[in-house]
């Protein structure tokens, strides 16, 4: 009989194989060598359903994994059976038996490259004289049972300490560290998983999949994933899993004590009773070895510059501009500072408007970025979210106790920044729901019985210019973040009183400079306090022309923390480009993680890094190593943002002192620290403007010197974001209403402070706003 089924008793078979055949090890199957009294033996890991060939002839596929050589490069095989064989084979075998066959022919396999098994395959018939043997273990069912009874496969798990480059296995791991699934360069769908066990080797698996759901449904670190048939590739001497063919993960709440519940990235899954065992010691050992406290917050519990995770319910949503997205968010807690309210119209704002008004006090706005826009659009509002790494950004630094904060979550995935969304049955989920119907909602106890027409009318005027001109009349619309204790002074008060003073006004806004918003973006030097106008475009073009005309030195090329890529232009010119991206534990990041120097490129090339990478520095070189390019130039590009340094009192140091940061735990790349090393003095950039402010006694002119506490906007972001510059629009014209008649402006209060200039000429007292922002409500 050309397939034997043989029984296993007490570790050892019950039936000899013939004699005269010897076992052949997986490696020495080549084409060329003579296998007639040959065998091989392998564990079934993974087998195909029957079919037909074109010809009629029943076809069955086995994939088997020889033991003897389970962490070479290679381990496994296909085993490929023709005709009456194959029908007899397909209705015994199990996944995890002992499968060993004879009498085979060795042919190269077509599909090696892409499965990553052996070169060639093993086919067999019983024209040919092949004999399989299967050595079955025992089964719970009756042996009439076997051949029509599914049984689950049993799978051999890899620890990650023996894990070898090339191989496709089956894990476990804690995980220590995710990204949420994002889009990526091209249509797939991305998730970078790193991977911890009690051998404590890390394991970073990057996973691609054009469907998100089939990606693997992690919610925090510390939960438990089970990967299928992942591939194993070694870069830079460090292990890395990616996905594959077959690819498929279960994912376990890490808690210990919570229910053992499977989330599946695919509809069809096995999974063994003594695999809930594996389970549960997991995470017995993550609590003692791995903190898996995330930075998880409640809103009630957030405070000024924070970036932590957020469990919420979306209620509203709203597009903003091509590059940010508002969700309205709450959690049942309050928020103990004011929080921005991004300006939208309140048809643009998609929710139910009676929860958005009943909730209005709860609810905070999450500003998303970039590449969260996409997913974040897709969000259907009433569901459950978690926001990995919301950035609470103050507003005014001056006194935290009356801060305005924003809730950001900026463009890249850096320490894990993204969008999950939870399904109802999670644990976090239910609990969050069970507290929401818990919470008294006093404020909201009327709106139910208001008319749609009600409705409409109540968020139409939030937006309505006449209504804040009315408020305004009667209310400040600035905001003082400190000296509660001063008394308001009259203008012609001050005007008649020695410097340096401090004084606290309510006046008007009469007149500002310069009206083209744009131009009152300076740099400034906190050092030697010049200021100076922010550089063309055009200048920094020019500059990286000129050096484009010296060759890269190839002799700086990939050193210990930064590896290089060199090419020529294909135009004219033939430009020789070099890109040197910075490494970290002697690995290349992730992009959006990643600083790089580039040396030759245009400013049309460098723009286009930016939008991939973290940080672009443009470098030269020299003999002995890269350097800064020139003192007009940007030392650093990140985003839309062009960082400069003062030519004055900077001390520009070779690149290669950023090897000190690299070398860092978690290196953040931060604009100031990449200065400090390499000897710069940055240049900030501030708002730099003249108010004329009138009041019954007199008129006044005073400056605002500026950096992001007045309009509560980044300086550093208004030349190159039109939604802040939209903002800051709006907020003028609610200062001073063009077309207004004196009477009709708006007061603002705010603290003015008196100081002198003398030179050898003159002397003049100047006047400059401090400690004063605008009103949330204003805009």
């Amino acid at each position: 009989m050309p397939v034997q089924l043989l029984k296993i008793g007490k570790g050892n078979s019950e039936t000899l194989l013939p004699r005269h055949l010897q076992k052949e090890n997986l490696k020495h199957l080549q084409e060329g060598f003579d296998h007639t009294n040959k065998y091989f033996q392998g564990i079934v890991v993974l087998s195909y359903p029957l079919t037909k060939l074109g010809d009629g002839t029943d076809f069955f596929k086995v994939v088997l994994q020889d033991l003897d050589n389970l962490y070479s490069r290679t381990n496994s095989i296909n085993i490929l059976i023709h005709g009456k064989m194959a029908e007899d084979c397909a209705k015994v075998l199990h996944h995890g038996d002992t499968f060993i066959v004879a009498g085979f022919k060795l042919a190269k396999s077509p599909t090696a490259g892409l499965d990553g098994r052996h070169g060639c395959h093993l086919e067999l018939s019983e024209e040919a004289g092949s004999a399989i043997y299967i050595y079955a273990k025992p089964r719970t069912t009756a042996a009439s049972e076997t051949a029509s009874l599914p049984v689950a496969p049993k799978y051999v798990y890899t620890p990650l300490n023996h894990l070898k480059d090339g191989t496709v296995v089956n894990l476990y791991g804690v995980v220590k560290f995710f990204k949420p699934p994002y889009v990526s360069k091209g249509t797939d769908y991305c998730s970078v998983v790193t991977l911890v066990d009690p051998s404590n080797v890390r394991l970073t698996c990057t996973l691609f999949n054009g469907n998100v759901d089939s990606l693997p449904k992690i919610y925090k670190v510390g939960d438990i994933v089970r990967f299928h048939r992942i591939k194993i590739r070694e870069y830079n001497g460090q292990m890395q899993g990616i996905t594959g063919v077959g690819f498929a993960s279960l994912t376990f709440d890490g808690t210990v004590g919570t229910p053992v519940v499977p989330r599946s990235s695919s509809k069809v899954y096995t999974f063994m009773d003594e695999e809930q065992k594996t389970i549960e010691e997991l995470r017995v050992w993550a609590a003692s070895n791995l903190s898996i406290s995330g930075p998880a917050a409640k809103l009630s519990g957030v405070r000024p510059m924070l970036f932590f995770d957020l469990t919420c319910q979306l209620v509203g949503k709203a597009k903003v501009d091509g590059s940010s997205f508002l969700l309205k968010v709450w959690d049942g807690t309050k928020c103990p500072y004011p929080t921005w309210k991004v300006p939208v119209e309140a048809r643009d704002l998609e929710g139910e408007k009676v929860v958005l008004h009943q909730l209005r006090n709860l609810t905070v706005d999450v500003l998303v970025y970039d590449n969260h826009v996409q997913l974040a659009k897709s969000l259907k509002v009433g569901s459950f979210l978690r926001i990995y790494s919301i950035h609470t950004k103050q507003a005014s630094a001056v006194d935290e106790d009356v801060s305005h904060i924003e809730f950001h979550l900026h463009g890249g995935t850096c320490y894990g920044r993204g969008i999950g969304v939870l399904p109802e049955s999670n644990l976090d989920v239910k609990e969050l729901k069970a507290f929401l119907e818990s919470v008294d909602l006093a404020d909201s106890q009327n709106m139910e019985s208001m008319s749609s027409v009600e409705l409409d009318s109540t968020f139409n005027n939030v937006t309505d210019l006449e209504s804040h001109l009315q408020r305004s009349q009667q209310l400040p619309v600035t905001v003082l973040t400190d000296h509660q204790d001063l008394n308001n002074t009259e203008l012609k008060t001050i005007l008649n009183s020695t410097a340096p003073q401090q004084y606290r006004i309510r006046a008007k806004l009469r007149t500002y400079k310069p009206q083209k918003l744009y131009q009152s973006i300076k740099l400034y030097c906190s050092k030697c306090n010049s200021l100076q106008e922010v550089p063309d475009g055009d200048d920094f073009d020019f500059i990286l022309q000129g050096s484009a005309v010296t060759a890269p030195n190839p002799e700086l090329h990939n050193t210990s923390w930064y590896d290089s890529v060199m090419w020529t232009t294909q135009d004219q010119k033939q430009r020789k480009i070099a890109i040197h991206f910075v490494k970290h534990d002697e690995m290349l990041q992730q992009p959006e993680d990643t600083l790089l120097m580039i040396e030759g490129g245009t400013l049309k090339e460098v723009w286009k890094l930016t939008k991939r990478f973290k940080c672009v520095i443009p470098v030269r070189s020299t003999e002995d190593d890269l350097v800064l390019l020139d003192p007009s130039a940007p030392f650093l590009l990140q985003g839309n943002i062009k960082y400069y340094g003062c030519k004055q009192c900077s001390t520009p140091k070779p690149i290669k002192s950023l090897s000190s940061i690299a070398a860092e735990q978690r290196p953040s790349w931060e604009p100031t620290e990449i200065a400090q090393v390499l000897g710069i003095v940055p240049l900030q950039y501030v708002f730099i403007m003249k108010f004329t402010l009138v009041d019954a006694t007199g008129a006044l002119n005073v400056y605002l010197f500026d950096y992001e506490n007045f309009f509560q906007i980044p300086a550093s972001e208004i030349l190159t974001n039109n939604f802040l510059q939209q903002k800051m629009q709006m907020t003028m014209n609610m200062l001073c209403p063009p077309g207004r008649k004196l009477d009709d402006l708006p007061w603002l209060e705010c603290f003015i402070k008196s100081y002198n200039v003398r030179d050898a000429m003159k002397h003049q007292v100047y006047y400059q706003i401090f400690d004063t922002t605008v009103a949330e409500d204003v805009v």
